[in-house]
């Protein structure tokens, strides 16, 4: 039987496709009846289909909430993604069905930040391939010539988006003395370009002249393999690219082709375009860092991310807008 509040009426129940903290579950159960899926892997989608049958709301976290899904839970009102990413979750049929979908956007802008930037570093100081080569037991005495990298200082880091991750990126950046570009649809501020001695340039010349270029932009239609065999082709051979967004972003057979070839220098990776799968070429490159889409992956951003969820799903459910409404054109006029 149903729990109901002190009101009689019954309460909304829940869905949380992670064993997130305990201490947000406690929060949402104080108003929800909350059942959370208890293993950190995504939900088979048979399995989320059947949970989400009669459930208000649902809190998902690395699953894809389909149209086929959707069409199972009627009395779906709001999708909470834990994420700020939300091309997991089927916009169009949640407009349709006037179903709220919110995110998580601000909340791991730093930790994501922190994760691009110690990727740059990675891969331009080969910090895993020498912990490699200590590990491996090679390093018998030291050497001129052992594992010669690359400097930040000075060189240009090129942002290929320019959000709230990639500003706080380029603020890293000039901490050590980069020239920073970036390409953007829009300009931003005039404030916010002399915060960080930031140039707008067209999509070309950040390709060409970018030492490090660092990708912060979503996945969308436009974006999808927006970095490719032509992209490549003008980059610097002694260029770095960097991908903390989105996996499908790059063109990862491209990026294969153009690391074997000479073409770049390496590569930083915490995002991939079949993930988990990573394709097999890069898994054996040395001169590419890889890391498993680790970027909001701090104990004080996850709380965080968690909390701003449960927020933005209880007022969803208590029929007000929610602070991050990525939809708003699915609210009931």
């Amino acid at each position: 039987m149903d729990r109901k509040s002190s009101h009689g009426l019954q309460r909304p129940k829940v869905l949380i496709t992670r064993p997130i903290q305990q201490s947000v579950i406690d929060l949402i159960s104080q108003h929800c009846d909350v059942q959370v899926h208890l293993v950190d892997e995504p939900m088979p989608p048979e399995l989320l289909a059947s949970a989400m049958r009669d459930v208000d709301g649902v809190m998902p976290a690395g699953v894809r909430v389909s149209k086929e899904i959707i069409d199972t839970a009627p009395r779906l009102r709001v999708i909470s993604n834990i994420a700020v990413g939300y091309d997991n979750i089927d916009l169009e049929a949640c407009n349709r069905r006037h179903i709220l979908v919110t995110n998580t956007a601000g909340v791991l802008t730093e930790a994501t930040a922190d994760l691009a930037f110690a990727l740059i570093l990675a891969a331009g100081r080969r910090v895993a391939e020498g912990d490699r080569y200590v590990r491996g037991g090679h390093w018998k005495q030291w050497q001129w010539n052992c594992l010669w990298g690359t400097e930040m200082h000075g060189k240009t880091l090129g942002l290929y988006g320019f959000g709230r991750i990639a500003q706080a990126t380029a603020r890293r950046g000039r901490g050590f003395s980069m020239r920073i570009l970036y390409h953007a649809r829009h300009r931003v501020a005039a404030s916010i370009e002399n915060e960080f001695a930031a140039e707008l340039v067209d999509r070309e010349i950040l390709l060409r002249q970018s030492d490090f270029l660092s990708l912060h932009v979503p996945l969308t239609a436009e974006t999808h393999h927006a970095i490719g065999a032509p992209e490549f082709a003008l980059m610097k051979p002694s260029a770095f690219i960097i991908n903390a967004a989105r996996g499908p972003v790059i063109d990862e057979e491209a990026l294969v082709q153009a690391l074997q070839a000479g073409r770049l220098a390496g590569a930083g990776l915490d995002v991939f375009e079949n993930e988990p799968q990573v394709h097999p070429e890069l898994m054996a490159m040395d001169k590419v860092t890889l890391m498993p889409h680790v970027g909001s992956a701090t104990a004080e951003t996850r709380m965080r991310m968690a909390l701003l969820a449960s927020e933005n799903l209880l007022a969803a459910l208590r029929g007000e807008r929610p602070p991050n409404l990525v939809n708003p054109e699915a609210i009931l006029k």
